[in-house]
């Protein structure tokens, strides 16, 4: 650090011979007085240097231990040597590019002045130690955050509950800039999503995605999709929304054009019948068989499976998936290929409804959230948003709620 330059100002003082003697005596205990105030300013001022000096090299001995220790990365309240769990790291530019024993002092005496955070990161590359004297925001001030991230020059920001990187040039900047998350969803698979006839969502994916936009500080902006158009959505220039989210299955062709994140709930292919007829379907040979007519929807899994796998079975394809279960129970069909997380909806909802083989799925898979390539810094953020839903138990709360099977 430059110590500041300055001009040293000299007074004079200078006695008129003709003064009185009293006066003489006054102004000599004055000169006396000032200059015995100086001595012990400046005796006071260079205890408190010698006392700031072995604090901050204190400091800067147990944060070097600890960096020692921390090899992928830490923050640290300096003030009182603790480790933060929750809120959002930011770096401030003066003490960008400090990785030295000696400029970890610096960053150190930083802290000390501005907000008391240090931080660190072992960069693998370059076998360098990074610290930095960080500014921490709460988890939600992401936007306030990300704006001192950019007039700090930083690449990223790091929100600690979730141990998630943000880089300021990404997917989640853009968001948060919008000030809404735009998020696609068919409404028509109960109890994950559904619109009512007066617009309003709700269901188990619609509460994951409120979630997320809450994570983010922004508002939820649902978009309307539909199977038969979800891919096309996902990937449509200009973008129509986000990510996609309720009762899509995670496959590897999913994943060879598009971004899953992990699953969330588990799935597998089932039935619907009536309840009456429930006794004559104990497998996939029950089904299959010319009178026997299966509905589906279009477009998604539900008909691919069918027509994988049902041969000699009528296939009728109707455009509302929310429909079908009331016409299976009217008898326009007789079976309908569903998910073991929608098929009891309808059984508890609809008496005149059986799924006999929801213990016994076709199918084991789980469902996840489907984005674009390209938003790898949004899909890490939905990633660690369900891996803390699973780890403090709102998740298991959700399936609670929905009456779903939760296996995490």
């Amino acid at each position: 650090m430059r110590k500041r330059q300055g001009a040293t100002r000299h007074a004079e003082l200078t006695i008129n011979p003709s003064m009185n003697k009293r006066a003489t005596t006054l102004w000599t205990l004055h000169l006396l007085l000032t200059l015995c105030c100086a001595a012990v300013f400046s005796a006071c001022s260079n205890s408190d240097t010698s006392t700031q000096h072995v604090d901050i090299a204190t400091i800067t001995d147990k944060v070097w231990n600890l960096s020692q220790t921390h090899p992928d990365r830490f923050t640290l309240n300096i003030r009182t040597m603790t480790e933060p769990t929750e809120g959002i790291a930011v770096c401030h530019a003066e003490t960008q590019d400090s990785y030295s024993r000696r400029q970890l002092g610096q960053v150190v005496f930083h802290a000390l002045t501005h907000d008391g955070y240090v931080g660190g990161w072992l960069n693998t590359d370059k076998g360098l130690y990074y610290f930095d004297s960080s500014k921490l925001f709460p988890e939600t001030a992401l936007k306030e955050a990300i704006r001192f991230g950019k007039q700090n020059e930083q690449h990223s920001i790091f929100i600690l509950s979730t141990q998630t990187n943000i880089p300021l040039d990404g997917k989640i900047a853009e968001v948060v800039e919008r000030g809404a998350l735009l998020v696609g969803t068919t409404g028509d698979y109960r109890p994950l999503s559904f619109r009512e006839p007066d617009g309003t969502y709700w269901g188990f994916g619609i509460e994951i995605a409120k979630t997320i936009a809450d994570a983010l500080g922004v508002p939820l902006s649902l978009v309307p999709t539909s199977w038969s158009t979800l891919t096309a959505d996902v990937l449509a220039e200009p973008q129509m929304f986000d990510f996609a989210i309720g009762g899509i299955t995670i496959t590897d062709t999913r994943r060879e054009t598009m971004l899953m994140s992990e699953g969330y709930l588990a799935n597998g292919k089932t039935i619907l019948c009536r309840a009456t007829e429930s006794d004559r379907y104990h497998s996939l040979s029950d089904i299959d068989k010319p009178d026997v007519r299966v509905m589906v929807n279009p477009g998604g899994l539900n008909e691919k499976f069918a027509n994988e796998n049902l041969t000699r079975a009528t296939v009728i394809v109707h455009p509302k998936n929310e429909e079908i279960p009331t016409l299976i129970a009217e008898g326009q069909a007789d079976i309908m290929i569903t998910e073991i997380t929608e098929a009891p909806y309808y059984v508890q909802t609809d008496t005149r409804l059986a799924a006999p083989l929801l213990n016994e799925p076709f199918t084991h898979g789980e469902i996840g959230i489907l984005m674009r390539k390209g938003q790898e810094d949004l899909l890490r953020m939905v990633n660690n948003t369900i891996q803390k839903m699973k780890s403090d138990g709102t998740l298991r709360h959700l399936h609670q709620k929905y009456e779903l099977v939760y296996t995490y």
